[in-house]
């Protein structure tokens, strides 16, 4: 009757431990993202500056609103890419003591590709946004319209388009941690290609004007993504099945 007991007492004080940890994960990673915000904040007129050089338009507001919307979203814009490194390492420090040494040293490097990657994909985006998108928005106006943009539904347009790149960019880190857990495997991803191509041809679509143009420069770089998430899933799956050989080698050796 006594080993019931202590044994719900030891998976209560486990269970208790990680929620303690996960609770710290959190609160350090809030604290990063806070300074960067109050960072993002006390620089926004740096910023908006920064971003302002690229609109060939002049930006106005309607209210008083709109000037603190754009205080808070940038500097949110600003503290979410800053802080992505605490998160992702809190996330790492959160799981390490389940990993194997070589899994801990192989995780870790993707804390920052998953930041590079990110930033690739804004920047990305972004280029696309100002050089391609917004001129053929303009040149559709062609004189007919008076043209007033307010800075809410210029930038809400402008991250409209860009957030997704960020996030399409991480395929390749999602694939091969994916491959990794042996969720999936390049077979898998080489015979679900044209479905994949579909599916990132629609993403484009909907992030780019209708024009055919576009649509073809925004989805070209997500179809060569998918190729490199191909290439590195096959990378992460021949070492898989060289680790697992190797184990198993030295297990009959053993025997």
């Amino acid at each position: 009757m006594p080993e019931p007991k202590n044994s719900s007492q030891d998976i209560e004080m486990n269970m208790t431990d990680h929620l303690s940890e996960l609770r710290k994960r959190i609160i350090y990673s809030l604290l990063s993202f806070i300074v960067f915000f109050i960072a993002g904040f006390i620089y926004i007129r740096e910023i908006y500056g920064f971003l302002e050089d690229d609109i060939p338009i002049q930006l106005s507001v309607t209210s008083p609103g709109e000037i603190v919307w754009i205080y808070f979203t940038l500097a949110s814009i600003i503290a979410l890419i800053g802080s992505l490194p605490m998160l992702c390492l809190q996330l790492w420090l959160f799981i390490k003591p389940a990993l194997t040494p070589k899994e801990k040293k192989v995780s870790l490097a993707y804390i920052p590709a998953v930041f590079f990657l990110f930033i690739a994909g804004l920047a990305f985006g972004y280029t696309v946004f100002v050089q391609l998108i917004l001129p053929f928005l303009l040149s559709l106006n062609d004189g007919m319209f008076n043209e007033l943009f307010t800075v809410e539904r210029y930038f809400r347009f402008v991250f409209r388009v860009t957030i997704p790149f960020a996030l399409l960019f991480e395929i390749p880190i999602i694939v091969m941690f994916l491959t990794s857990l042996g969720l999936i495997n390049p077979e898998l991803l080489s015979k679900i290609r044209k479905y994949a191509y579909f599916v990132l041809i629609i993403i484009g679509t909907m992030i780019s004007p209708p024009d055919f143009i576009l649509q073809i420069v925004v989805a070209v770089p997500l179809i060569l993504l998918y190729e490199v998430s191909i290439v590195l899933s096959r990378v992460v799956y021949r070492k898989k099945l060289k680790a697992h050989q190797e184990f198993m080698e030295d297990t009959d050796e053993q025997r």
